[in-house]
């Protein structure tokens, strides 16, 4: 609401990464001062002086602020649900998971990862022995533990 953007600290970000794009009364704050700082990022200055920036104008960031092509972020989410839901279907009877929400496994989202890494003209090597015990991992992966956030 905008009581909560009064509230918050001066130049908080603020983004929407919920379903739709009235998640943020964007229209409560169009009579302050707006101020374009680049693309997708704007500085809005409430009548006390404290600013909130303002990502993607409230509208999903996942898609307004994403570096790149769009597509290229869509088909990335996709994948990533589509994945999720073979995981699940395929797991479904040995009672691995039960009815309630669950990270996407660091190898399911590695996956994605390679799937989409010639799009982008890259190409990934293996790690060495060394390297995998350097940073901890197995040399197949996945590269990061499963509580790492991204």
């Amino acid at each position: 609401t905008i009581e909560h953007m009064r509230a918050m600290k001066d130049r908080a970000i603020v983004c929407n990464i919920g379903h739709f794009d009235n998640e943020i009364q964007i229209a409560h704050l169009r009579n302050l001062k707006w101020t374009n700082i680049k693309p997708q990022v704007d500085e809005i200055t409430f009548p006390d002086g404290k600013r909130m920036i303002l990502l993607s104008e409230g509208r999903l960031v996942n898609l307004g602020n994403a570096m790149g092509h769009p597509s290229f972020v869509m088909s990335a989410s996709f994948t990533n649900q589509t994945l999720a839901q073979i995981e699940l279907f395929a797991n479904n009877s040995g009672g691995k998971y039960d009815k309630k929400v669950y990270v996407l496994p660091k190898s399911l989202d590695e996956k994605v990862a390679r799937l989409h890494l010639a799009k982008i003209g890259v190409k990934l090597t293996k790690l060495r022995p060394d390297q995998a015990e350097y940073i901890g991992v197995k040399p197949e992966g996945p590269f990061k533990p499963e509580h790492y956030r991204y």
